[in-house]
Parts: C-alpha cells; structure tokens; sequence
C-alpha cells in the first residue's frame, strides 16, 4: 500500500497531504519564494494563496514503492534569480522531506506562476 511502512508494533499510514502541507510549509521558508499559487482553469488567473491554502498549489504522489514526486506551483520575489531560488527549494525540501517521512523524494517539479514585488 502507497505510503505505508511496517514497524514492530504495526502499520504507519502517511498520506499525501501530510507530506504536501509540510514540503509547502518548507517552501515558503526558502528565500525568494513568495508563496504557493493556484491557477483558476476558466479564466487563467494566477492566486497567491494563503498560509493555510498551501496544499492546493502542491501535489504530492506516492508510489507502490513509497517513493515521493512534489509538484509546486509557485510565485517568486521579484529580482532574484530563479534557478538560485529553485535549486535552494529543490534541495531544501528534498533533504526535509526525507527526514520527515523517511521515504526518498525521486522528483520535485517545479511551476512558476507568477512574480511578485515585495515591498
């Protein structure tokens, strides 16, 4: 079963929402990241989403093999450099997110949305 592990005393469960809410809670700490976006379908606008919203700007998959693959959706501060920033994310979240979860990250994708400036 996806994202399962066996223990002495029984099963541990984790779903893929736990693991979203914590790699966007990680994110957000990273410099240069403004925020998680979510992007409305029918008119294709771009929303800067509120802390407690992170998920729906992140995906999480679990395979059989309990590996992870991330796909952020996210707005960058104006002026910084984005591969700078996505490696930072990228690597950030990959290293946390295995210590939390102790399954291996084989694939972070990662969106930009939108720019913002911040003031």
């Amino acid at each position: 079963m996806k994202g399962c592990m066996s223990t002495d005393l029984g099963i541990v469960t984790i779903d893929p929402e736990v693991v979203a809410k914590y790699a966007g809670t990680v994110a957000v700490e990273c410099f240069g990241i403004v925020g998680m976006a979510a992007v409305n379908m029918k008119d294709g606008l771009v929303h800067l989403l509120k802390r407690e919203s992170l998920t729906k700007g992140i995906k999480v998959a679990i395979s059989d093999e309990n590996h992870i693959s991330i796909n952020f959706h996210i707005v960058v501060a104006y002026g910084v450099s984005i591969s700078a920033v996505t490696e930072n994310l990228i690597s950030n979240v990959k290293y946390k997110v295995e210590e939390f979860s102790g399954m291996p990250v084989d694939k972070i994708n990662i969106y930009i949305e939108g720019v913002k400036v911040i003031d």
